[in-house]
């Protein structure tokens, strides 16, 4: 190992704060995702260090605990500070967290990037760091967040959400699994797409999840004379860059545009306008990271139309600019 070049390119710190009643499979993703990121010579790109309130045993939801030996001065020192659910005697989903809690979460340094997966948003939410914010939480105790948390933006049929109104970007994951969409997106954020794509590869599961968790919840199965809209989907797929009509999608299935609608919502966990919105974001992404098409033609293909557009949704999805984007994910990984 080059010692030296360890030293100058110090890795991205990763702050997991862990509590009583904690999911092992939560703090597992962020460890596996995280600790699996690495330069093209090899080298690991973060730092993954579990702490906790009390440093000692900490009890899981599962037959058995873990022993964190971390207090929470780490949190002083990371980039990154991620709090994931836990459950049975946390108070953060009755809306109020301990001074203990609190006073660990005052040692964040001011610029801090913070996440939560799944329930764990109650505790940045409960110690005010959501108040008029964009969030997300699991879909079932979306109800109760938003009674508990009125000044929070919440938006409950997403995955996952990315804020930058504060000195600092917060997110927030839906459920477990909406934990490994957020991991990829922060590596994604942080050392591009390539680094992002081979962690997924690497940990058999999908780089970009399409859709929202509003596909989740429970609901009847649809009975056998309902259709799918599959082939729809895939037509639009192939037509991105030219203009697609809710019309044409209804037709394609030979239903009614309200009957398409209400099928496509059920699938997808979308409006067929957003889901289109969002693939077309996805390939101007695509065109972004792997093309030198200008802006205004990365904006055509995506069927976006102008760069104005482009630059619109971009940075109402993710917070930057096409220009801005490109820069950032077409780097070399460090």
């Amino acid at each position: 190992m080059d010692t030296a070049n360890e030293e100058s390119e110090p890795r991205h710190r990763v702050a997991v704060l862990v509590r009583d009643g904690l999911l092992p499979i939560e703090l597992g993703i962020v460890h596996r995702l995280f600790g699996r990121a690495k330069a093209a010579d090899g080298r690991l790109l973060y730092e993954v260090v579990t702490c906790a309130v009390r440093p000692g045993r900490v009890r899981s939801d599962a037959d058995f605990d873990i022993v964190v030996d971390a207090g929470p001065e780490v949190l002083a020192t990371a980039d990154t500070v991620i709090v994931p659910a836990a459950h049975g005697s946390d108070t953060a989903v009755e809306g109020r967290i301990s001074r203990e809690l609190s006073a660990a979460l005052d040692l964040i340094r001011p610029g801090t990037r913070i996440a939560s997966i799944c329930t764990g948003a109650f505790v940045l939410a409960a110690a005010g760091l959501l108040d008029g914010r964009r969030a997300t939480t699991h879909w079932d105790a979306c109800e109760r967040f938003r009674r508990l948390f009125p000044r929070v933006r919440l938006e409950p049929d997403i995955l996952y959400t990315e804020d930058h109104t504060g000195e600092a970007p917060i997110l927030t994951s839906a459920g477990v699994a909406a934990g490994i969409d957020l991991c990829l997106h922060l590596v994604r954020r942080d050392f591009g797409a390539a680094v992002a794509n081979s962690v997924a590869r690497r940990t058999v599961v999908p780089p970009h999840r399409e859709g929202g968790q509003a596909q989740y919840v429970e609901r009847p199965v649809p009975g056998d004379g309902e259709r799918s809209t599959g082939r729809a989907r895939a037509w639009a797929l192939d037509r991105l860059g030219q203009p697609v009509t809710l019309r044409q999608l209804a037709d394609l299935e030979a239903m009614s545009v309200r009957t398409f609608t209400r099928r496509f919502r059920a699938e997808t966990g979308l409006s067929p306008q957003r889901w289109l919105v969002q693939q077309r974001l996805e390939r101007a992404r695509q065109l972004l990271e792997e093309s030198d098409l200008p802006v205004d033609r990365v904006a055509e293909q995506a069927g976006f139309g102008t760069a104005a557009s482009l630059r619109q949704h971009l940075h109402r999805a993710l917070g930057v600019s096409p220009s801005a984007y490109r820069r950032t994910f077409r780097r070399a990984p460090a």
